[in-house]
């Protein structure tokens, strides 16, 4: 007799939990809402996250030590000028921004008269780089030049006998590259111009030297020993000079704070370097005058 009420005392109880559960699973639905907010704030984090990292990697790269050049003609002392090129006249080069690259050329003819004469020809060359987010520090950028203008002395056209060689006390890092080239002068007779090239690299900045030496109309040959020496003694002045240019007041200022050095820069010092035909043929001018 008491079943029909014990049942229908189970009824509403199931009845009576059902939003009991719909309610829970509102309150999951909710949770869920939340978890969305989670996420942006994820992404969030993760942006920051980010950011902090480019910042960080910023930070590795290295400030350029250098900041200007030296003028290239004032780069030389009067004697060592006048070892090098007796009496020679000097050319800067043209340059758009002379605290990013410079040069300067001197040619010099010791005419003997009827013993012959003695020709001579140097030219410097500086170019400086600046740290640059995406490629790197300055340093690094002069690393790869330095690596490239070693490479060009090697393979210069018409070059003979080439030689290289590691040069000590010169900057962080110093190559000479030698080399013979001949040419024939007034159909008479080869004459031999040798070519010394110093290139050195002082932290972000690379130095090369370019000494060419030949005898005329019957002179002899210099001796190669005595055109090294003073080569790797002008890169060596060179090379003090861009040192002490750092606290000069002399020193070229930069024309702009760029974070990079201009696209020209790396090939600046094109028109300095000669080919070995190039320095035979001013040779040859030169032996023309002296006739």
């Amino acid at each position: 007799m008491h079943r029909p009420t014990k049942r229908l005392t189970r009824i509403l109880t199931c009845a009576a939990a059902v939003p009991v559960v719909l309610l829970a699973a509102g309150c999951s639905s909710d949770s869920g809402g939340d978890s969305g907010s989670g996420d942006k704030a994820d992404k969030k984090s993760t942006a920051t996250s980010s950011a902090s990292t480019a910042a960080d990697a910023a930070k590795k790269v290295a400030p350029a030590t250098y900041k200007a050049l030296p003028q290239a003609c004032s780069a030389l002392s009067k004697k060592t000028l006048d070892d090098l090129v007796p009496k020679g006249d000097s050319k800067a080069g043209a340059s758009d921004d002379e605290s990013t690259r410079a040069n300067c050329s001197w040619s010099s003819l010791d005419n003997k008269g009827v013993k012959g004469s003695q020709f001579r020809w140097l030219n410097v060359s500086m170019v400086r780089f600046e740290s640059d987010l995406n490629r790197g520090s300055g340093d690094k950028l002069a690393t790869e030049y330095y690596t490239k203008q070693v490479k060009d002395a090697q393979a210069a056209e018409g070059a003979k006998n080439v030689k290289t060689e590691p040069v000590a006390g010169t900057g962080d890092e110093a190559t000479l590259v030698r080399f013979d080239s001949t040419y024939e002068e007034k159909k008479k007779k080869d004459v031999t111009s040798r070519q010394q090239t110093v290139v050195s690299r002082v932290d972000n900045v690379v130095v090369t030297v370019h000494y060419n030496g030949s005898g005329l109309a019957g002179e002899k040959t210099p001796a190669v020993d005595g055109l090294v020496k003073d080569a790797e003694k002008a890169a060596k002045e060179v090379v003090a000079s861009v040192v002490d240019s750092k606290a000069s007041p002399s020193a070229s200022s930069p024309s702009s704070s760029s974070s990079s050095p201009s696209s020209s820069s790396s090939s600046s010092s094109s028109s300095s370097k000669p080919k070995a035909s190039a320095s035979a043929s001013a040779s040859k001018k030169a032996g023309d005058k002296d006739n």
